[in-house]
């Protein structure tokens, strides 16, 4: 008895599939995971160096920050700044609707805090 061991075409083609929609949701939204990521890593960097500063001074800081990091979705005015105690803690919320195809959208809602507590 011969039998024969493989995968079928239509196997190949459910798979094939499977594999080209999640690597079209990793390419689409893998770039606003980064943006997300650099938001974050700025607002630490402010709230690390925020001692004896303003609220304007800070947002002016995220700013400039902003412009080294080359981020578009978050600007100094959009920042929640308040103290824990001696501590400067700069939040955030913003919404990031990503094109998928068609006219189907994958709408993200992101917030972090560089307190790492949000």
């Amino acid at each position: 008895m011969n039998r024969q061991h493989g995968v079928a075409l239509s196997g190949l083609l459910i798979w094939g599939i499977i594999i080209a929609v999640v690597s079209l949701l990793g390419m689409k939204v893998g770039p606003e995971y980064l943006e997300y990521y650099k938001v974050i890593k700025a607002c630490k960097v402010v709230a690390g160096a925020a001692s004896g500063q303003t609220v304007p001074d800070l947002r002016k800081a995220f700013d400039r920050q902003a412009d080294i990091d080359t981020i578009k979705v978050a600007k100094g005015a959009d920042l929640d700044i308040s103290k824990d105690g001696n501590d400067v803690v700069i939040s955030f919320a913003y919404e990031s609707r990503v094109p998928l195809f068609a006219n189907i959208s994958l709408l993200i809602d992101f917030q972090g805090s560089s307190s790492g507590n949000k």
